[in-house]
């Protein structure tokens, strides 16, 4: 892109999309590369969806962020899907190029990245139990079986739910050497996780996810997709059991590093971003 044209636009689209933190953090990526673009909220009725991007784009929108409620949809009206967002049949990320819209589904990179750079985990050879089997539990468990852990257990209150995801990514594990089992609570294993997942939304209502105790323990590292400026109360839950606790904070600054990716080729650190956040986050203002 020559030094005379405009900037490139990009926003994150959903509803509500007031309380999004992704312009400040696109704004600091842009900032930290030379990247130039732009880069807002778009408000999108929950019933118009595809004529809000379609004027996005008409408009010179280059890319968006998918936020609630409006991932499946956004899956659906991408021309291509990356494997991840066929896998995890939502989107979060689409791009507008030459060849039409690419959808792609960062939240499960975001995650891995989160805990194996940020956080110091390594996910290989690891026992790994993820809590939930919506959506969200969905879109990490592709990258997370890239990693190559040693077992991946799956759990959810409706059993049959983590089953359905078991049977979907059987070939996935296999490929990936790993063991991949799940359904109620009592399909956890014996002996204490390595790393513990909370995909649920319980933390929304400060409700506990069904988890054996045992599950937990000093080498555990107890990771909550939620975040807030206090600990949730899983990551509190896990604390007590002598577990590491830590929040998605650092999930949400690492998606939206390959969400720019995706649409610049170009990878943002997102640690000082991550870093700036939390202090924001955890300011006076926000206790």
């Amino acid at each position: 892109m020559s030094a005379g044209d405009s900037l490139d636009r990009y926003a994150v689209i959903g509803n509500p999309v007031g309380h999004s933190k992704s312009p400040f953090i696109h704004g600091r990526f842009a900032e930290q590369t030379g990247e130039a673009i732009e880069y807002g909220r778009l408000l999108a009725p929950v019933d118009a969806f595809v004529p809000t991007v379609r004027a996005f784009i008409e408009a010179g929108g280059r890319g968006l962020n998918v936020t609630v409620p409006f991932k499946l949809e956004a899956c659906t009206f991408a021309d291509t899907l990356s494997p991840r967002a066929a896998a995890a049949g939502a989107v979060n990320t689409l791009r507008v190029d030459a060849n039409g819209i690419y959808g792609d589904n960062t939240d499960g990179f975001g995650l891995v990245r989160d805990i194996e750079v940020n956080l110091g985990v390594s996910l290989k050879g690891a026992r790994i139990l993820l809590l939930g089997a919506g959506g969200a539990a969905r879109g990490v468990v592709l990258p997370i079986l890239e990693r190559a852990p040693h077992t991946l257990t799956i759990i959810n209150r409706t059993a049959q739910k983590a089953e359905a995801l078991v049977d979907q990514f059987a070939q996935a594990a296999r490929d990936a050497a790993c063991r991949l089992g799940g359904g109620s609570a009592r399909a956890i294993e014996a002996g204490a996780y390595d790393v513990i997942v909370n995909a649920t939304a319980g933390s929304l209502d400060a409700s506990l996810p069904e988890c054996d105790d045992r599950a937990f323990g000093s080498g555990t590292l107890a990771y909550d997709m939620m975040y807030g400026a206090h600990p949730t109360v899983f990551m509190e839950h896990a604390r007590k059991l002598g577990a590491r606790g830590a929040d998605g904070l650092g999930m949400l600054v690492e998606q939206a590093a390959e969400s720019f990716y995706v649409w610049r080729g170009v990878r943002p650190d997102g640690a000082p971003v991550l870093a700036e956040l939390r202090a924001l986050l955890t300011a006076p203002s926000h206790a």
